[in-house]
């Protein structure tokens, strides 16, 4: 009963007001018949709060996101299931969803007349052009009487989460080298037919299909010998992230931070589809949950764009190296890093001494707040023997990884890269363990 008086709307604090001033009215102007309106209109909003603060509402919700890992930019659809399953009627329900500020104002819906057994779906549409993991929810929940005297609030506990993945730009073929690594006897190759030379063999074994025994094999060795099954290795690429707060220039979406998350999401999308296996390292090191993943058959739930869904800035100055005491095998290095310093050069040439093959994009990080150097980090990275592009606020990132592909081919061909001193530090410096 107390949250019941508390509930009291403006319009039920009114009815209660004029009913006790026309009581007082009229035992002051000795009015009997006016007594009996103040009675009634006093007691009105008196009533109807006792009423429903002794009615006990069973409403159920059921809230489905779909879907619930989406890119930045698209919309999202919450549908709403809203049941009465008390066999108490209730007035006017007033409906709010709790969403994040992102997503967009809080949709509302004014319900009325629900009796035992009554069943409501709503649907509304969300959107984010900002990356992160959200959570839709709680429903908060107005009860108010037919007359609009008494209004109750009740909330719904229960949330649903919500991960909006960077943009992603799909990116040409380039030439991209390092592919092979793994832990099978052979690298995989194509069998021919002609001779023993031109395919890889091995003893029968008991259950070989012998339509895969190569007949010229066995009568040369005098057993019958098989064809080899394609050994298991992978295509692999670590994808590094430079995420440190002073790498960085610019605030909110417009940041160079947000532009360097989604170029590294573009490049694991296409790396993927390459199909290579790829894991993600930021500067403050490797996730172990997030270790050699992201197979194109998880584009749509993949958990690499989970993790950069939810990357923030990192305070730290020095980038952690302890993931490189793990062997690449010499697989494929990526990196996207904003400003460097002189500390870092000497962890950059061993990311790149660990790598068969390192490609960098240097954010012209600069140039965000209207400034220029020249060379920058893509000429830093150029001299430790990486092939670099710069990209800037204005240029298209298909454009600038056309480029950088265009730059490997070159190096290629040219069979050396640059090994000149750079403008840090010499040469010579000692790599911190």
């Amino acid at each position: 009963m107390r949250e019941a008086l508390a509930g009291l709307t403006v319009r039920g604090r009114a009815f209660l007001a004029a009913g006790v001033t026309a009581i007082v009215c009229a035992v002051v102007l000795g009015q009997p018949s006016l007594t009996r309106v103040g009675v009634l209109v006093g007691a009105l909003p008196l009533v109807t709060a006792a009423l429903i603060g002794r009615s006990r509402y069973r409403l159920a919700l059921v809230r489905t996101v779909n879907p619930q890992l989406v890119t930045a930019g698209q919309p999202v659809r919450v549908s709403l299931s809203l049941t009465n399953e008390g066999r108490t009627p209730s007035g006017v329900l007033r409906l709010e969803d709790q969403v994040p500020y992102v997503l967009g104002s809080r949709p509302r819906f004014v319900l009325e007349g629900i009796g035992h057994g009554w069943r409501r779906h709503v649907t509304y549409q969300v959107r984010s052009d900002v990356r992160g993991q959200f959570d839709i929810g709680p429903m908060s929940v107005r009860v108010s009487d037919p007359f609009g005297l008494v209004e109750l609030g009740r909330a719904f506990q229960t949330t649903v989460p919500l991960t909006v993945t960077p943009r992603t730009v799909p990116l040409p073929q380039i030439p991209l080298g390092g592919a092979w690594t793994g832990s099978g006897d052979n690298r995989p190759r194509a069998f021919a037919t002609g001779s023993a030379e031109d395919v890889t063999v091995r003893e029968y074994r008991r259950g070989d299909d012998l339509r895969r025994v190569h007949w010229r094999s066995s009568a040369r060795v005098g057993e019958l010998m098989v064809r080899r099954e394609e050994q298991p290795w992978q295509s692999r690429a670590t994808l590094f992230l430079d995420n440190r707060v002073h790498a960085h220039r610019g605030q909110g979406i417009a940041s160079s931070l947000e532009t360097a998350v989604s170029t590294a999401a573009s490049i694991a999308v296409h790396l993927s589809l390459r199909g290579f296996t790829v894991r993600l390292v930021t500067a403050s090191g490797e996730d172990p949950g997030n270790a050699w993943h992201f197979r194109a058959a998880e584009l749509n739930t993949g958990p690499l764009l989970e993790t950069l869904a939810v990357v923030q800035a990192d305070p730290r100055h020095r980038i952690d190296t302890g993931w490189l005491a793990e062997p690449t095998h010499g697989g494929l290095m990526v990196a996207v890093v904003g400003s460097l310093d002189p500390q870092d050069i000497p962890v950059l040439r061993r990311m790149q001494h660990h790598s068969g093959s390192a490609m960098a994009l240097a954010l012209d990080v600069d140039a965000w707040v209207a400034r220029s150097t020249e060379g920058g980090a893509a000429g830093a990275l150029t001299r430790q023997g990486w092939r670099a592009a710069a990209l800037g606020p204005r240029d298209r990132l298909d454009s600038v990884w056309q480029e950088l592909g265009r730059s490997t081919a070159h190096a290629s061909r040219s069979g050396h890269s640059s090994t000149g001193e750079t403008a840090f530090a010499p040469a010579r410096d000692e790599v911190p363990r």
